[in-house]
């Protein structure tokens, strides 16, 4: 899934490990998101998007796979 979730971070200036603190994460986890190597829980995309006042959507592309 891609995600725009360094540019929201930029725009607010805010690095992975505040914003990882903010939502109960570790930076670690941020960065893997940020990579595209971790899918966030739903949980978590909500609080991230709660944490920028956005929506889901703003943050994350998803497409489904072809079958």
């Amino acid at each position: 899934m891609e995600n725009d979730l360094k540019v929201w971070r930029a725009k607010r200036d805010v690095t992975q490990g505040e914003l990882a603190d903010e939502v109960g994460v570790s930076r670690q986890t941020i960065n893997a998101i940020e990579r595209g190597r971790y899918d966030p829980s739903l949980e978590l995309a909500f609080e991230l998007a709660a944490f920028f006042d956005c929506r889901i959507e703003d943050l994350f592309d998803y497409e489904a796979e072809n079958e």
